[in-house]
């Protein structure tokens, strides 16, 4: 296998599209099953790209290795999927060496998601480098990457509050009922209708509460008892909602209706009720704040809640980038001094041969030859100058392709 460090035909790229220019419509096509991911591992390693590591999520299908020019990479994404070359030109983006590893720490941190802060990816692009490597397609400088990621998701997410906060309307509202209402296990919920948000926000308080005690009510029970057998939940006819509501602490409304499914003549209230409405248009009428004994609470006020998150979220962008770029610029000291450290290795050789034949020539000339002081200088010199090149080699400034070629011109290493 060849060494992607010294030839210097190859760079480093990744090629991909998103969810900021491409719709899902788009993404899907361009998405890659487990099989076709391997299908593309199997292409690139026949068509001699040798070191690659594939990402395909609902938001984004990103490929990051070395190659001579991107098209190859391009390639192997539409040969394994449904997308074409045109689409991808409208809608993809290519980076190139330094600026495709900043997008893969943006992408690990979080930073690039479609919610700032969600670190759902990083588990994406830890299975998609232990792919690789199984089949041999991941080289020295793609695991230092990628254990480099993951060093800065988790300082990201363990130094600043870029994933604090409820940042879906399902997750702000199970939050809201786990803080407003106390032994939350041990009380009755009921969930009235089956929206999609409705669903979302019973299987968190399922997950979160362990609770035995959730009732679910829809019009069509059937549709009720596929759901509920999912969860563990018990199913009621819609003829108990009334007698349901008054043994409920919590209602959740997510009906779907255009007009109020629940109003103030339908509550008979012996005890507090907390209701969530988390139907668009709203499906619980206003009037039921005239009771005393009821809190009512609106879709639109857990977004404002998930809004406020973000915006929250942004304000820790700066800390994030910072974590970012310490360990990017580790990672680029490393990847410059394994480039060069053949040449200067070369260059400790070339500079020991001429020390040896030189010590020769002296020994000969000079009485009572001082063989060990000798060696101990000359060993000191070459220490000195090889630094100084390992310095010069290693500043950000340095066109490092380009100084190597000149040391070993001026040193005829090659020779």
């Amino acid at each position: 296998m060849s060494n992607s460090f010294s030839n210097k035909h190859l760079s480093f790229y990744v090629v991909g599209l998103s969810y900021k220019k491409a719709d899902a419509e788009t993404r899907g096509r361009f998405s890659l099953s487990a099989e076709a991911k391997n299908k593309l591992l199997r292409q690139a390693k026949e068509e001699g790209i040798e070191n690659i590591i594939v990402v395909s999520t609902c938001n984004r299908t990103e490929l990051y290795g070395f190659a001579q020019h991107p098209f190859q990479l391009i390639k192997l994404l539409c040969d394994n999927s449904q997308g074409t070359v045109e689409d991808f030109q409208k809608v993809a983006y290519v980076y190139k060496n330094r600026e495709a590893v900043t997008h893969i720490f943006k992408v690990g941190t979080g930073l690039d998601s479609q919610i700032l802060g969600d670190f759902e990816i990083i588990s994406q692009i830890k299975q998609g480098f232990t792919d690789s490597k199984k089949i041999g397609l991941a080289n020295a400088y793609l695991e230092r990457l990628t254990n480099a990621v993951i060093q800065a998701s988790k300082r990201v997410k363990n130094e600043t509050e870029i994933s604090s906060g409820a940042t879906s309307v399902s997750f702000a509202a199970v939050q809201y009922i786990m803080n407003t209402i106390e032994n939350i296990g041990t009380k009755n919920i009921l969930l009235f209708g089956i929206g999609k948000i409705g669903r979302n926000t019973c299987e968190n308080l399922v997950k979160h509460t362990k609770n035995d005690h959730i009732v679910l009510i829809n019009r069509t029970q059937e549709k009720a008892e596929k759901i509920a057998g999912k969860f563990n939940l018990v199913v009621k006819n819609y003829s108990n909602l009334q007698e349901e509501i008054q043994k409920a602490d919590v209602l959740i409304v997510a009906t779907g209706a255009q007009n109020p499914t629940i109003d103030a003549k339908i509550l008979n209230l012996k005890k507090e009720l907390l209701i969530l409405d988390l139907s668009i248009p709203k499906n619980v009428d206003e009037n039921v704040k005239e009771n005393q004994n009821v809190t009512l609470l609106h879709m639109d006020y857990l977004s404002q809640i998930t809004d406020e998150t973000i915006e929250k979220r942004k304000q820790h962008i700066p800390a994030a980038e910072k974590i970012i770029a310490e360990i990017v610029e580790e990672f680029s000291s490393w990847t410059k001094a394994r480039k060069f450290a053949p040449t200067i290795h070369s260059l400790k050789e070339k500079l020991a041969t001429i020390k040896k034949s030189e010590l020769n020539y002296q020994r000969k000339k000079i009485e009572n030859f001082n063989e060990e002081q000798a060696e101990i200088i000359s060993n000191r010199l070459i220490q000195k100058i090889t630094t100084h090149f390992a310095n010069h080699l290693k500043h950000e400034d340095t066109m490092v392709d380009e100084s190597i070629e000149w040391i070993e011109k001026v040193f005829q290493l090659n020779d």
